[in-house]
């Protein structure tokens, strides 16, 4: 796994005082002010923000779709349209990142993103070859003074889904669900296992990987597995796969209503996905990721010259870039008592989360 350079990260959407380290690194460059093409100052008519989807596609009630709103609401905020105020462009497989990262440049975007961490080779590339050009990668570092990079502590908001997990498990089996084996989805499952030993040493975890994050059908077969094997709350990290954990949750939970089955969503509240019925739901809570603030957040600040190219962004617990979402009920106060004691800790430092799972 890369080395990475935590960054100060001062920003008026998320905890504008929580101040980001790690030791050993090196000082964050401060932001260059530049011409209109590089961050400069420009109108808010003019400045245009476009991004890149990975393969799950923007509607994936997650990680891109997180990504898309956060697009869609600066392009509200500043009174742009969609085509060439703000605008996205799907990839289908690997090969459209480079392709759809060179269209949204000759179409004169101002700031362009990559969401997710396939899209790191591209966007290294991209950014090379167009030195003038302003972008932005999210779950990825790209070492480029034209590139901001922005990375999350996963394993922070996962640990608090591990407790959640661990805590309303009725078998003492729980799952996790991750969709292609990167670093990004490690900390996630370092972070759930963590969490859910913490709570209960006992408690005995799956984890598969699916390899894919657009593969509903094999996310549906995985969980069928676990529920099978005595498995009651899954918790998936798998971008669209993970919409197969939720179609196998519901079909159990219609057949058997009074069976504990739950699914804990990832990226975005997912709530809504768990519907079952207006009175039942298998959603039991959501680790939300921040990536639509941050898109917003770096959206303002290149637009007010103040692009942060070349520096590395890291939100977590302390800056409120990973928390859980609100249970609606789910969670019991008992239990939603030792979630919030746990964040505090983390958010304070007390406890430090693992990044990957000791083999």
């Amino acid at each position: 796994m890369k080395k990475r350079k935590f960054g100060l990260v001062l920003t008026s959407v998320l905890a504008a005082s929580a101040i980001l380290g790690a030791c050993g690194t090196k000082d964050e460059k401060p932001a260059k002010e530049n011409d209109n093409a590089s961050g400069g100052e420009t109108s808010e008519e003019s400045f245009s923000v476009a991004m890149v989807t990975d393969v799950g596609g923007v509607d994936d009630k997650s990680f891109n779709q997180s990504a898309w709103e956060g697009v869609q609401a600066y392009g509200e905020e500043h009174g742009l349209k969609k085509g060439d105020g703000f605008d996205y462009l799907q990839s289908k497989s690997d090969a459209d990142y480079d392709s759809n990262l060179n269209a949204l440049l000759r179409r004169d975007f101002n700031l362009i993103f990559g969401i997710g961490y396939m899209m790191e080779d591209a966007m290294a590339a991209i950014s090379e070859e167009n030195p003038d050009g302003q972008f932005a990668i999210i779950d990825a570092e790209v070492k480029a003074d034209n590139v901001v990079s922005v990375l999350f502590k996963e394993q922070e908001g996962a640990f608090l889904a591990g407790v959640a997990a661990a805590k309303m498990s009725k078998s003492g089996k729980i799952g996790f669900v991750g969709g292609v084996d990167i670093p990004v989805i490690n900390r996630f499952e370092a972070g759930f296992i963590e969490g859910a030993k913490t709570v209960n040493p006992d408690i005995v975890i799956e984890n598969k990987y699916t390899g894919a994050f657009d593969k509903a059908d094999v996310g549906k077969i995985t969980a069928s597995g676990m529920y099978s094997s005595g498995v009651d709350v899954i918790f998936h990290a798998a971008g669209a796969t993970g919409n197969g954990v939720f179609s196998e949750a519901k079909e159990r939970k219609k057949k058997d209503p009074e069976a504990n089955i739950w699914v804990i969503g990832v990226d975005a509240d997912q709530y809504d996905e768990g519907k079952v019925d207006d009175k039942t739901n298998v959603t039991l809570t959501s680790m939300l990721k921040g990536v639509n603030t941050a898109v917003i957040d770096i959206s303002n600040r290149a637009k007010n010259g103040d692009f942060p190219g070349g520096e590395t962004l890291v939100y977590g617990l302390a800056e409120d870039g990973v928390k859980l979402a609100d249970s609606r009920g789910a969670i019991p106060e008992d239990v939603q008592k030792v979630i919030e004691e746990y964040k505090e800790k983390i958010a304070k430092g007390e406890i430090e989360v693992p990044e990957k799972v000791e083999k």
